[in-house]
This record gives C-alpha cells, structure tokens and sequence, in this order.
C-alpha cells in the first residue's frame, strides 16, 4: 500500500508499505506478487512504467472531477470481479450528492477559498469545487478547479482578497494548516473569512483523495465548515 493509505484504521498495522506518492519501492511490490496494482495521475508515470516493464498488470487512474471518481469506483469493482457490489456503492454515492444537492437549493450560498497549498497559494481542483458546490457553497475560483495541475491553480493574495470568500477551506496537502499564518498575511484582515474567524482545516485524507473518503467524510466537512459561524 501506499504510506498515503489511512482507510480503513487497520490499514496501517496489516498492510505493508510499499510506496510513497511520486516514489515506490518496487522490489518490495515485486516480492508481493500482485494480480493487478492500481496508481492515480501522471505523477506515477515513472513507478506504473517500471512496473509493466517488470511485467506486473498495472491500472492507472486519473480521475479529477465527481463523475471522474464514481467510474473509478465501478472500474475497481469491474477489475476485481465485484461489479455488483461497486455499482450499488457507486449508486448510494450519487444518491447521496443528489440528495444534499437538493437540501442546499434555496439557501444562502457562502463564498468559499479552498487553499489546497500556502507557498505558493494554489486553490481547490475540480472535485473539490464540485464538493463545495453541493455542500451549498461557491468556489470563488471555479475557473481555476478546472486545472488539472497545481501549477495552473496558483493564486496571487491579492485575487483572494478582492474574492472577499466567507469561508475558508484549508487542507495543505499532508501537513499542518496554520490558521495564525492565513490570518497574518498583508491585507487579508479585510477578508470576511478572516474577520469572522471562518477559517476550517480539513484534513488531507480526507479531501485531496479523489475517492471514497472525499463523497463521505470530506463533504461532511465542508457542509459542517459551512454552517458553522
């Protein structure tokens, strides 16, 4: 598995560590003698292109966007013989997004930043704006959730300061957030995020991985930021 692997609890204590997100240890993959491996983005082009050249059946997923997960998740199941049960999960999921959809029309929609890196400010990618839009928010940057690649969601301060968000989302992809330093930066104090204190972390885990965590617990999170304040 990957060090990234956090779901289920258990994963960590039975499962061994295999890989990090850009670099893997492919004798310790070999020594396993996987029927299928199963990466995501063109970030682990090197260690899939190792991997097939070592002969091993390689799956690689690229998914940016809501539609993009659900395929993955009937694409899972289709792979390992379960299509019945992944195309229920799949189901309940888009289910669950209608309905929430559906319970945050007509409401007040809060403008929403989600800061996915500090140095530099890069903004939420395209699940993630989707997510907030369900959750009942708007992205103040839909534009840039468009992106693919971080490079191209890069920010300036100053468009987050004249975006004047109401809530903002931060999850600074594997540490930390600081809200004491979101606060500190020049001009931000005029932003009413800042200055109703709206400023909600929401674990990595749980939000920058296009998968099963982020239709669960990481919209939860952003639909509990939203109400709160």
């Amino acid at each position: 598995m990957s060090g990234y692997a956090v779901r289920p609890l258990r994963v960590r204590s039975e499962k061994p560590r295999v890989s990090a997100f850009t670099s893997a240890d492919i004798p310790k993959i070999l020594a396993l003698s996987p029927d299928i491996v199963f990466a995501f983005s063109d970030l682990q082009a090197e260690i899939v292109m190792q991997l097939i050249r070592e002969g091993v059946e390689v799956h690689a997923f690229n998914q940016r966007d809501l539609p993009g997960i659900l395929t993955m998740v009937r694409t899972v199941g289709a792979l390992v013989g379960a299509s019945e049960r992944a195309e229920a999960l799949a189901q309940g999921y888009e289910r669950r997004l209608r309905n929430l959809a559906e319970a945050s029309r007509g409401r007040p929609r809060p403008k929403v930043y989600f800061e996915e890196w500090d140095a530099p400010l890069i903004s939420g990618i395209g699940w993630v704006s989707e997510l907030i839009s369900i959750a009942g928010g708007d992205d103040v940057f839909p534009g840039k959730a468009r992106e693919k690649a971080a490079v191209n969601r890069i920010v300036a301060p100053e468009d987050v300061v004249a975006a004047a968000p109401d809530v903002i989302l931060a999850s600074w992809c594997g540490k930390k957030v600081v809200k004491d330093r979101i606060k500190g930066r020049p001009g931000w104090e005029s932003i009413p995020a800042v200055r109703d204190g709206r400023i909600f972390e929401i674990k990595s885990p749980l939000i920058l991985q296009p998968g099963p965590a982020a239709l669960t617990d990481g919209l939860d999170a952003i639909i509990n930021a939203l109400k709160e304040g």
